[in-house]
């Protein structure tokens, strides 16, 4: 297994260049305030503590607006410009399994190197994402229910035809892509002390944890309660598989964590935590009241775990939320995604 280190993460900026868009980072209001304090900075609003003062400080990065619509497109070019290199792009193109998301960013970026891409999917993705993937110029094959099941088949395809075979998450020069986030992130809040992200096969995850690490910077990777691969490897030890059963399973339902976010997960700085769906599907509501931000429900993941952060569900106060930051903390929470179907209903 490849150690995932800050050098990887750097060697991936500087490939990567100005071939992604910068993350925009802003800051968001905490609490049941909105807009902060009158006469105050705008967003800096109070908890609602005695004195007004904010008790920590909230800010969105929102990878939503990154090519394709979520972080993958950075992990992607990574992973071809680096093949390109080497001269091992062969001639049957780039293959992927994805829920969705990753698969955008293959057939993105593969379309900018004039590669062909082919794409596979659960039967179960989101009409929105297979329409954008036709769009990008990809094969798209429509396999079983699961993330699973395309990733069966897509292995047997890159077998058949010598395609190179990419991964969703589970691979170094994906992970090192998407850790490129935290010195864009560094950029704008300087001082951030804890970086929340939401995880599914823990690719994110990983590359973000080998850059905070380097920095002292916290981790926070959020998963879903019945969608929960990192925290089960983290219970058991080992990677195990989980059941997937979630509102953010289309992004967010892989099987397994991979070895890279077991190992970064192990490290200091790191905690794992779980929220159900139901504060899932209230924090992406809250999102696009509070702020007209329109993410997907796996973004919407890593908002509803911050205590404050939005409302929780049922009218409660959110001191349930698992993570409640301390006094005067600066907390960047990353919207991962946004492609959602925007008919699809956020309750």
């Amino acid at each position: 297994m490849h150690h995932l280190s800050y050098g990887d993460v750097k060697t991936a900026a500087d490939r990567v260049g100005t071939g992604v868009r910068p993350v925009a980072v802003a800051r968001a209001d905490v609490g049941g305030d909105v807009g902060g304090d009158v006469g105050g900075d705008v967003g800096a609003a109070s908890t609602g503590g005695a004195s007004g003062a904010p008790d920590f400080e909230l800010f969105f990065a929102l990878e939503f607006m990154q090519h394709t619509g979520s972080f993958k497109a950075r992990g992607a070019l990574n992973f071809l410009l680096a093949h390109r290199e080497r001269e091992e792009l062969p001639a049957a193109g780039v293959t992927l399994a994805s829920g969705g998301n990753a698969g955008l960013a293959c057939a993105w970026a593969a379309r900018g190197l004039g590669v062909p891409a082919t794409v596979f999917l659960p039967e179960t993705a989101p009409q929105v994402k297979v329409e954008r993937l036709h769009a990008y110029g990809a094969d798209v094959r429509l396999v079983g229910t699961e993330y699973a099941d395309a990733a069966t088949a897509c292995e047997a395809f890159a077998a058949d035809t010598g395609a190179l075979a990419s991964h969703a998450y589970d691979h170094p020069l994906i992970a090192a892509g998407a850790g490129t986030l935290v010195e864009e992130i560094r950029a704008h809040v300087p001082l951030v002390d804890t970086v929340v992200v939401s995880v599914g096969g823990g690719g994110l995850f990983a590359g973000v944890a080998a850059a905070a690490q380097h920095h002292g910077i916290r981790v926070v990777a959020v998963e879903p309660e019945r969608c929960r691969a990192l925290n089960a490897a983290l219970e058991a030890g080992r990677v195990v598989d989980v059941p997937v059963d979630s509102v953010a399973a289309d992004s967010l339902g892989a099987r397994r964590a991979s070895p890279m976010a077991l190992a970064a997960a192990g490290t200091r700085n790191v905690r794992s935590v779980l929220v159900s769906d139901e504060a899932v599907v209230s924090a992406r509501r809250e999102l696009w009241e509070r702020y007209r931000l329109a993410v997907e429900n796996g973004a919407a993941t890593a908002v509803s775990a911050i205590r404050g952060a939005v409302a929780a569900p049922d009218g409660a106060d959110g001191q349930s939320a698992p993570y409640v930051p301390s006094p005067g903390e600066r907390v960047v929470v990353v919207l991962c995604g946004g492609n959602a179907d925007p008919g699809e209903p956020t309750h």
